[in-house]
């Protein structure tokens, strides 16, 4: 395209600018294939009638969601992205350049939204299902640490008169996981927590090896912690259903006993064997996926688990991690997905680099960092990553590719996981267990974090800022950070001016 042209599409978007309220009245920009629309905060800014004398514009028209300039074919998608750029050049002239406040407060707002637009009755659901395993999480942490510690002795054999009470220890509590999980399922349903537990108990109950139902052999824990779920479910249902219809006189006896007696009979005459298989299937795709699909499965795991805590899906996946818990000692999908928060690290280490003269932004990075290696992205994300808007994508890039270096290895013969949720990025460690011996098991997740820290970093720092935005962080307006150079065309000075380039 000739500059003569481009500066004539400047033009034309220069003179819509002002006749729509300025970049403060836009709330959004978009185009089809023949009108620029414009999300609007006030209509009575609009100048419609100077609008429709302006050079190239065919007519406007105006619908519940946008305010719309015709401009034809072509021109709209040259017009565009330089009306774009003059309402970011016009909110950083008036704002001036961004600081950690002014992150701080567009991620606050981005946090909001996305709790909105989570609020849908799916994700409410997947939500609520979470707040049943969430408070299970420190038992499982601390469980786990001490599984660790007993194998470390064992293999050492050190202490053997302490090894059996450290698995005693142990294993309890993840024997009767699923009494937990009924519980607190009944409890976040709105039944009575005890009956969801008393439901749940019959699934690990030893008894149930004599019972055949329809022609197949139950076995204690059969169905784990998705049998649990399922049952207490049916229990508050049940419990309801009897709340409604039973005398209030008779309610204390008949409600709790119609409902362990029916719950009961249908989990063990269908949940425990329907959820058995589920949870079978669920542990066999996992190992499948990581044998069959290696780096591939690794990439696309631990490049989008940050858009699926954005959307709120990831609460899913816990559940899944409980049950390959249950099932084998570990999940193995976990250190895959811990590849994200690496991914968060790197791209954070790298906005630092590419802002060495603004010192507020650094200062949050400085302070979130710690977190983030110990896997508490969220700092990063809503205070740095998500506000800027590109490093965001470049951090979910470090986490694919650490995803694919944990994923190509456990397609090699290296399977590992982790034997409690909740910790992810360097809090993982104590808690890793494998096939390959903790020293190979230490040895991938740390190459796997490095991978994600060094990709996040680079695709951050080459590919993590438009040039309008870098300009904008790096004006020199405000004080640069200790150990930084002034104006007087120091490396930080001429850092920066390579930046405005």
């Amino acid at each position: 395209m000739s500059t003569e042209s481009t500066d004539k599409h400047r033009a034309t978007a220069a003179a819509l600018l002002p006749l729509v309220g300025g970049p403060d009245n836009i709330r959004s920009v978009a185009h089809c294939m023949t009108r620029l629309r414009i999300g609007l905060c006030d209509r009575s800014l609009v100048d419609d009638a100077a609008l429709r004398a302006v050079p190239g514009v065919l007519g406007v028209v105006e619908d519940e969601a946008t305010y719309q300039v015709v401009l034809g074919p072509g021109t709209v998608a040259r017009v565009t992205p330089e009306f774009e750029a003059l309402v970011e050049e016009g909110r950083t002239r008036v704002a001036g350049p961004l600081t950690a406040g002014g992150l701080a407060e567009r991620g606050a707002a981005l946090k909001e939204a996305r709790k909105a637009r989570n609020a849908t009755p799916f994700k409410l659901f997947l939500r609520r299902i979470a707040n049943v395993f969430v408070p299970l999480i420190p038992a499982l942490i601390g469980c786990g640490v001490i599984a660790g510690l007993n194998g470390l002795l064992t293999n050492l054999g050190w202490a053997p008169a302490v090894v059996p009470a450290l698995a005693a220890i142990a294993s309890g509590f993840m024997s009767l996981i699923a009494v937990f999980v009924g519980f607190n399922t009944a409890k976040e349903f709105g039944g009575t927590p005890v009956l969801g537990g008393a439901v749940a108990a019959v699934i690990v109950f030893p008894g149930v090896a004599k019972i055949d139902a329809f022609g197949e052999h139950l076995s204690p824990g059969q169905g784990g912690v998705l049998g649990a779920l399922a049952a207490a479910l049916l229990a508050v249902r049940v419990e309801r259903w009897c709340r409604r219809r039973v005398p209030g006189t008779l309610d204390v006896l008949v409600t709790p006993t119609l409902t362990v007696l029916v719950t009961g009979l249908v989990t063990l005459y269908g949940l425990m064997f329907l959820a058995g298989e589920a949870a079978t299937a669920i542990g066999a795709f996992a190992n499948w996926l990581l044998a069959a699909g290696g780096a591939l499965a690794g990439l696309v795991l631990g490049g989008l688990f940050l858009p699926l805590v954005m959307l709120g899906l990831h609460q899913a996946l816990i559940p899944i991690h409980t049950t390959l818990i249950e099932q084998s000692g570990y999940t193995v999908l976990l250190p895959i997905l811990a590849m994200a928060g690496a991914g968060q690290v790197g791209a954070a280490l790298a906005v630092y680099c590419r802002l060495p003269r603004n010192g507020s932004v650094r200062s949050t990075i400085k302070s979130a960092l710690p977190a983030g290696f110990l896997g508490v992205g969220e700092p990063l994300i809503y205070g740095v990553s998500l506000p800027l808007g590109r490093p965001f994508v470049t951090a979910c890039v470090g986490g694919a590719a650490g995803g694919a270096f944990v994923g190509l290895c456990n397609q090699l013969g290296v399977a590992f996981g982790s034997k409690a949720i909740g910790p992810s990025g360097w809090a993982l460690f104590p808690l890793l267990d494998g096939t390959s011996g903790m020293g190979v098991t230490v040895a991938v997740y740390a190459g796997g974090l490095l991978v994600g820290y060094l990709a996040g970093f680079a695709a951050t720092y080459f590919f993590g800022f438009t040039r309008l935005l870098r300009t904008s962080l790096n004006r020199g307006d405000e004080e640069p950070e200790a150990g930084t150079d002034g104006e007087g065309g120091g490396p930080a000075a001429a850092d920066s001016t390579a930046l405005a380039r």
